[in-house]
Order: C-alpha cells, then sequence, then structure tokens
C-alpha cells in the first residue's frame, strides 16, 4: 500500500511533500530509495529531474527549492544511485559532505576555545556532521553521512572517505547515552545524564554496522526495549533497520502490525525497512 501512496503523492513537479504541498527535497529521496528499492520506477524519473534541478552551485541540495544554502539533506541526494542521479551531481555531493563537518572540530573553532583557555571536550575531538554548516555536528546526519560515504567507498575505494567515516563512527560512539542508546547531540547538558531516543538509536545502529563492541552491545539491548515499547512509526523502521544489520531484528517480528506512517517519509521508510529484511538495503 505505501508504493500506491507514493505514486499517488508525487507532485507535478516531479517531488514529493512531507504530507501535502510542496515538495521537498527529504521526503523527495526518501520516496526515490523506497520506489527503487520495491522495483517500481514509473515516478522514479521525475524525481530525479527534481533532484537535479535542486542542486546548488556548491555540490549540496537545500532543503527545498528557493533555499539558498546546501544542508544535511546532501546526504541523502548522495544515497541514491550515482547513475540515476548523474555522475556529475553525485560527485558534487559526495564532495559537499566531505568538505563539511560539525563547528566544533573546525581549526577556528579549536583555536578560539584555546585563547579561551576552554579545553576541547573529550566528545569534541571526532568530526561528524551537522544539519547546517556552521554549527555543530549531530547523530542523525552523521549517521546519514556515514550511510553514503560507506556506499561511495565501495564502487570508488578512499582513504579521505575512509578517515571521514571512521571520525563519523568515532563521533557516534562518543555521543551514547548512559542508558545505552543516542539522543540528538550530546549524551550530557547541563550536568545532566540526557535519555536516548529511538529514532537517533535506530539510525546510529544502522551507521554502525559491522562493528563489535561493549558499547555496541548496550546499545542493541537499548533498540531492543525501543522496539517493543514505542509506537512511532519513524522510529520503529529506524530501529528494524539498526537492529536488522546487527543479525538483532526478532526473528518473530514480521507479525507485529506496526502503526500507520503519517508522513511521505515514513512511509518511504516503511519500504526501506521491508526491503532490507529480504536483502535488499538502500545503503548498498
Amino acid at each position: 500500500m505505501s508504493i500506491e501512496l507514493l505514486i499517488a503523492k508525487q507532485n507535478p513537479d516531479g517531488g514529493w511533500p512531507y504530507a501535502r504541498g510542496a515538495s521537498w527535497t527529504e521526503p523527495t529521496a526518501y520516496a526515490i530509495l523506497a520506489l527503487l528499492a520495491d522495483g517500481e520506477t514509473r515516478a522514479v524519473e521525475r524525481g530525479i529531474r527534481w533532484m537535479r534541478l535542486a542542486q546548488r552551485p556548491d555540490g549540496g541540495w537545500p532543503p527545498q527549492l528557493g533555499v539558498d544554502q546546501s544542508t544535511w539533506v546532501s546526504a541523502l541526494a548522495a544515497l541514491l544511485p550515482a547513475e540515476r542521479l548523474g555522475a556529475k551531481a553525485h560527485e558534487g555531493a559526495i564532495q559537499w559532505l566531505l568538505a563539511t563537518s560539525g563547528e566544533e572540530t573546525t581549526f577556528v573553532y579549536r583555536l578560539r576555545q584555546w585563547l579561551l583557555g576552554n579545553p576541547t571536550a573529550p566528545d569534541q575531538q571526532f568530526a561528524g556532521w551537522p544539519w547546517v554548516p556552521g554549527s555543530a555536528a549531530w547523530v542523525g546526519p552523521t549517521a546519514l553521512t556515514i550511510l553514503a560515504l560507506e556506499k561511495e567507498a565501495t564502487s570508488r575505494p578512499s582513504s579521505l572517505i575512509r578517515e571521514r567515516i571512521e571520525s563519523g563512527r568515532r563521533f557516534l560512539l562518543s555521543r551514547t547515552c548512559s542508558d545505552g542508546g543516542w539522543n540528538h547531540g550530546s549524551a550530557r547538558a547541563l550536568g545532566y545524564e540526557l535519555p536516548s531516543y529511538p529514532e537517533t538509536t535506530g539510525i546510529a545502529l544502522l551507521a554502525l554496522r559491522g562493528m563489535r563492541s561493549a558499547k555496541i552491545e548496550r546499545a542493541l539491548a537499548a533498540a531492543e526495549r525501543f522496539l517493543g515499547e514505542c509506537r512511532s512509526a519513524d522510529a520503529i523502521n529506524w530501529l528494524r533497520l539498526g537492529l536488522l544489520v546487527h543479525g538483532r531484528l526478532p526473528v518473530d517480528y514480521c507479525r507485529r502490525e506496526n502503526p500507520e506512517p503519517r508522513t511521505l517519509p515514513e512511509a518511504s521508510l516503511e519500504v526501506l525497512a521491508a526491503n532490507a529484511e529480504k536483502g535488499r538495503g538502500f545503503w548498498c
């Protein structure tokens, strides 16, 4: 049903809205990935044309046409198949991601902190990715960028890409909360421990696929708890993906009735999660 919904919701300009109205980059990229994963290509080319039109001169993507700044959604564009997006457009996305990092790990920020007598915090030693350039790194955009760069590294190995992937993974591991999972940013604020969230725990685990450590085990335990408790379609599908790549998705999970998606990205994630369980991962 989700595929029919995605096709029906495509805008005349080829993009997709979050629910209704104007097209945005995030739902458009997710919809294209979902359609391709399910083998449905009728609407894909129109969506790809919208994505090409939206790309900015710096190689990145804005959240919507008319916005004059590239943001985290560039990682979603980089996850699209290069042969469909176009080699030049894809290369622009990769280069934009490689040139972007959280402000807290830039030379200027570190120099300013040193001059002020403020030491670098342990969780600021590794470069992640921000939602918007010039701001701090966060879990969501860092995890999505890792997925995009890993996909790139499989076809075009690069020491620079591997270094950024490793730094991003260390960033994620340095931000685990005391309960084992991840929230959107730091594990502590104003001297208080912060709780983790199901969706960020799922997406971080997906970006850390193939890794094994005590922290990963605690995060997997947190994800399993979340999967049994949460009622958000977005969170459940990220948890499904995160647990799946670590071989920890419960075998009887398919019998569970999940909540209905409320947005087009949620509907797309449902399709992507279902296809990933069949061995068709969008990050490959």
